[in-house]
Formats: structure tokens, sequence, C-alpha cells
């Protein structure tokens, strides 16, 4: 049953068409392997086996009947628990609201739930999407050293995917949230541009930097996932009209003419050394399937985080979360709250500042693409830190770990564009690495067929990590 619970979507959707497995086979292999391991993981908030059944069950008996939905059709999936879930608590790990129960769903959820997807549960994260792990529902492990981090937020999510314990996940990405759980658990991680799907039902950090995007296991399955999640939506005010297309229309394994640009400064001296070798081999691989490499420059990127993220950050979070923390101070994690509250002196003069520098720092990464089809990064600048790091060495300088998390991921929320992060290597110690391929607003499209065509060409995203029963 285990080797079940690590098929791609795009393995298994075929076999359940055909009637060769069901989906109820299926959700009970993920539930037998989510009891088996996850008390290592702490992955899952909410198992809703009952839920996931009777989905499974539906989608059997559909199916029997004739009626396939598609390549989600009985796939049991889980999502991070920041996403309204109809009569099924929706905690964004925090004891604020431990038992919030919403009355609707949220967007994502009606259109995969409108795939006949299967509901497995809700996911562990930090609390309130912030970069602090819970203190009420404990932190994360990561899959591949259980004293190691798996990122954040959207830990659970990625931690879940990589462990075997659900076929594919949602994550939301404020900063690098979906990106850096899978740069550190060797899952793929698609952040879509910014409105491209719609944030209805998804608890705010900050709204001019909120995106949400699918976690999985391959790049094809990324596509398929965000096939049913894409579109517009009235209901989120930046939610886009951008017309939706055929995600997998791309993924032929062939790069041949794209123009990629690499970055000639800030990544070349803030990123470790083995990450940056495996970044060097992952560019060499593209490049000699066809892939014209271009060195580029990029407006300053040290100082994305303090003039523009931080302000908008500070202040919209602090807006959302005021009436909680008048009335349920104490119910946040002391740093959460504490994070939270920083924003309450931001000045309108500061937030106009830096919604102001946001416009900029978009052109100008827009004219620095020119005619590149896309960007390569590396994934993460370091490897997933031990739970206890406050602080990283890169090329003997100490780094302090936000700035090292975030650094390589948290400028294309400022800019809003598509960011796929793909396994790429492993460091000496077997923790994962990964290249990021960064597209222009709305070409998810192009970003998904350079990270298929090198994912093909590569096995790393073929390797579990090993977890005793």
């Amino acid at each position: 049953m285990q080797d079940l619970c690590f098929l791609s979507i795009a393995e298994l959707a075929p076999q359940i068409q055909r009637r060769e497995v069901s989906p109820l086979e299926v959700t009970r292999a993920y539930l037998d392997r989510i009891q088996a391991v996850d008390g290592q993981l702490n992955s899952y908030i909410s198992l809703t086996a009952e839920r996931a059944l009777e989905d499974a069950k539906a989608a059997e008996t559909a199916i029997q009947a004739g009626t396939y939905r598609g390549p989600l059709h009985g796939i049991p999936l889980a999502h991070k628990d920041i996403v309204a879930t109809k009569g099924i608590k929706t905690t964004c790990s925090s004891r604020v609201l431990k038992d919030a129960l919403p009355d609707y769903d949220g967007a994502v959820i009606e259109r995969l739930q409108a795939a006949g997807s299967v509901l497995l549960g809700k996911l562990n994260m930090n609390e309130f999407a912030t970069i602090i792990p819970s203190p009420h529902f404990g932190p994360v492990n990561n899959p591949w050293n259980l004293e190691h981090s798996p990122g954040g937020s959207s830990s659970g999510s990625g931690a879940a995917v990589a462990a075997g314990l659900c076929a594919g996940s949602l994550g939301t990405d404020t900063g690098g949230s979906i990106r850096i759980p899978a740069a550190f658990c060797g899952t793929v991680g698609l952040k879509a541009s910014h409105g491209r799907i719609s944030l209805y039902g998804v608890t705010p950090l900050a709204w001019s930097l909120d995106h949400i995007g699918p976690l999985t296991r391959t790049v094809k399955d990324a596509a398929l996932m965000l096939h049913a999640l894409a579109g517009y939506d009235r209901r989120d005010v930046v939610s886009s009209q951008t017309p939706v297309v055929d995600y997998t229309a791309k993924l032929t394994g062939e790069v041949s003419g794209l123009r990629l640009g690499v970055p000639t400064r800030f990544f070349p001296d803030s990123t470790d050394p083995e990450v940056q070798s495996a970044f060097e081999q992952a560019v060499q691989v593209l490049a000699g399937l066809g892939a014209r490499i271009e060195d580029v420059e990029l407006p300053a990127l040290d100082r994305v985080w303090p003039d523009i993220a931080e302000v908008l950050l500070n202040a919209e979070a602090n807006v959302w979360h005021e009436p909680y923390l008048q009335s349920q101070a104490d119910d946040y994690g002391p740093k959460v709250r504490r994070f939270l509250e920083r924003g309450k002196p931001t000045l309108a003069t500061d937030y106009v500042k830096a919604r102001h520098a946001q416009a900029r720092f978009r052109q100008d990464m827009l004219d620095r693409f020119g005619r590149l089809d896309a960007l390569l990064t590396p994934g993460e600048l370091i490897p997933a830190p031990r739970h206890d790091a406050r602080s990283a060495t890169i090329k003997g300088r100490e780094v302090k770990l936000m700035s090292a998390l975030i650094s390589a991921t948290c400028p294309f929320n400022v800019t809003g564009q598509p960011a796929l992060s793909v396994p790429c290597g492993f460091t000496r110690s077997g923790l994962p690495l990964a290249l990021q391929i960064v597209g222009k607003a709305f070409d998810e499209a192009t970003v998904l067929q350079i990270g298929h065509a090198y994912e093909v060409h590569t096995d790393w995203h073929t390797r579990r990590p090993t977890l005793p029963a």
C-alpha cells in the first residue's frame, strides 16, 4: 500500500480512470500511512478520515457510473489550515481560532471539490502564516531529518507531500511560504501569479503580497492542480480575469531556444556553497537541453524586505488582526503577538511610500527581464536549518535566519510573478536543495515547461525520505 502513497497524481489518475485502483483503496492507503508515520512529523492538525472515505466512495460511484471529472477525481489531498472548510475547523494553527468552524468553503476548496478530489484533512503551519511555529499545535519536523525545519509557513504541506501523507496540497505564500517548504522538503512548489488563484476564504497575512498555490511531487502534478484552481473570482478583489490556459500543453520536455536569465549579483555572493554548486549544475542541465543562458543584473534585492515587504506586511497584518489582538491577545503565541503588533505604529506615509516602491520595483524587474522567458535562481540560499537555529553561516558570514530564508523568494511576492521550486540535489548530509524558476506575470505555462524539462532529465524528484512506521 505504501507505493500507492508515492505515486504522482499524473500516475495515479489514469489508474483510477481505468478502474485499476479505486479511490477508496488509495484513500485507505493514505489514512493508514498517516496513522503510521505522522506522529514523527506532526503535519496534520485535523484528520478528516470519515469525510475522506465519503469523498472517495462518491468518486468511486461516479467513476463506475461513467462520470469521470478529470485527473483530480478520487485523488486524496490535504490543505494548509488557513483555508476555510465548511464544517471543518480552520485554526490557522493558533489558539485564537482553535475552535473556528467556518460555514462556507474557500474558493480553492470549492474548485477542488468540483474536480472530485478527496479531502484527507487540514495541515499544520506556522501560526497565522508568520515565521513562527505554533506553540499551541507544535512545530512540524522535516521528513528528511527530524531535527531540521521543513520551512514555513506551509510546513505541514511540504512535509506531508514529501512523506507520502497526501498526493498534493495547498499552501500560501507571502514571502516564500510555498517555495521554502518545497525547497527544504524536496517537493515541487508553485506560487502562481498574484490574482491567478482566488484568495477568497483564505485568512490573510498581507493582502498585497499573499499568494496561494500547490505543493506536489512533480511539476505535472502542479500543472494539473493549477488548471483546477486558476480563474477569476469576483469575491476576491485582487482576482484577475486573465484567461486560463492548458498548463500541461507545454510539458514536452523541450526548452530549446528559451532565454533563461541567471543573476550576476547578490545570489552568487549570498548562497551556501552546496546550494550554489547544485544550482550551477541545474543551469548546465537546462543549457544542455538547448536553453540559452544569459547573465542578468537584477534590481537591488537586499532592500526589498526592509523597504517594501516588511512595511506592507506589518501594516496589513496588524489591520486584520487588530480586533483579535484587542479581545484575545493572550491566545496568541508571545512571539507571534509581538510580530503582529509591530505594524500598529506604521504611518500612512510610510505605507504609501512602500506601495510606491513596490510599483517601481515591479517595473524595474519587468525591465530587467527584457527578452528573457524566465529567471533562474537558487530555490533557497541555505539548506534546511535545525529547529533551534537563529542564524546561518554563508561563506564565513553570519546571516540572520530570516534574511537567509526569504531573500531568494520574497522579491517575487513583491512583484507578483509566478515562481516554481523544483528539487535539484541534496547536501552531503542528505538535505534537499532546490532550483527556483521565475516567470513573467501570468506565464505559469512557461515556468512549468522549464521545470518539467529539468525534472524529466534528472531524478531528484523520485527520491523519498525514510521514515520508519
